[in-house]
């Protein structure tokens, strides 16, 4: 695809919660080629998720990092004011007694595809997992995603991934799950389009998230939005002040209107979550905020930023997007 042509360089996890600059996953980008391994074809590449599925869900850090996400999907939905019976339906689907079906990763299944009565409907957006039919890590931040959006009711079909560094191998083992895969860069540059959406994007480029962002300046949009990634109040303890203000500037002003709560740490998944929060954005604190930040739209400009950690996409029509075409 032409979109592989243009990558952004996702960044590897620290070993140490906001301590160092994130290095580049160049080294997990140069694994063997799938295709040159004639038994990673398609049924392998499932099996190895549907291993990594049965250790997630036995682990610790699931169920804590449900509890997480549970708190904010919670306060997520009362500011969405759904209907009566809604935010109690769909939080059930949360609950961590009942587990998703095993057949979650078969080819061809597509869990959550039958709406329940009343329940409030995401949408899903997955930037930047990586190479995961040869990286641990990557299959691990997938497996993740799977399950979220079973927990969540959210249609396979309905949740959106991308990365340049897909192989012709995971683009079809992704569409065989179900999921939709994009066909272009678009930088992070996505809008929600009016509708709640979950942004899942474990350890991408500041970049991504700065034009995440910009693509959705606005109190409504923001409020719509729930992002699952870097945490940006590392982000900030990391950065400069003027560094973060010049290169990253919507990052910069929204952190006075954002809530976060940090993913549980544990040695099982270390490299994998560290540093990984999940942030939404109160009404209340972004109405607060002072007029003219609203009033600020110019498109993210990276000329005189060094380290950046996504390679533009030079072809890419502003206008154009995947969005619609569900």
């Amino acid at each position: 695809m032409a979109a592989a042509l243009e990558p952004w360089q996702t960044a590897a996890p620290r070993r140490r919660r906001r301590s160092a600059p994130r290095p580049s996953r160049g080294r997990e980008a140069a694994a063997p080629d799938p295709e040159a391994d004639p038994e990673a074809d398609c049924g392998v590449v499932l099996l190895r998720i549907r291993e990594a599925r049965k250790d997630l869900l036995l682990s610790d850090f699931w169920s804590l990092a449900l509890e997480t996400i549970n708190s904010c999907l919670t306060k997520h939905l009362e500011q969405l004011k759904a209907p009566e019976g809604t935010l109690a339906e769909a939080l059930r689907n949360l609950h961590l007694d009942s587990l998703p079906d095993t057949s979650a990763v078969t080819p061809g299944s597509t869990p959550g595809e039958t709406p329940v009565p009343g329940t409030c409907r995401w949408k899903c957006v997955c930037y930047g997992i990586g190479n995961f039919a040869t990286c641990v890590t990557a299959r691990h931040q997938l497996t993740f995603l799977l399950l979220f959006l079973e927990k969540c009711r959210i249609p396979r079909r309905h949740c959106w991934v991308y990365d340049p560094l897909f192989s012709q191998l995971e683009i079809a083992v992704l569409n065989s799950l179900g999921v939709t895969v994009l066909s272009e860069n678009e930088e992070g540059c996505r809008s929600v389009g009016g509708e709640p959406t979950v942004f899942y994007m474990p350890h991408c480029g500041t970049a991504l998230y700065n034009n995440l962002l910009w693509s959705n300046w606005s109190v409504d949009a923001l409020a719509k939005m729930l992002i699952i990634g870097n945490s940006f109040r590392g982000l900030e303890e990391r950065l400069l002040a003027r560094i973060l203000q010049k290169n990253y500037p919507y990052i910069a002003k929204i952190l006075k209107a954002l809530e976060e709560l940090e993913l549980p740490e544990t040695s099982q998944y270390a490299d994998v979550f560290n540093d990984t929060s999940v942030h939404w954005f109160p009404v209340q604190k972004l109405q607060q905020l002072p007029t003219d930040t609203w009033a600020f739209r110019e498109e993210p400009d990276y000329q005189d930023c060094e380290d950046l950690e996504i390679i533009r996409n030079q072809t890419r029509d502003p206008s154009a997007t995947d969005w619609n075409s569900r």
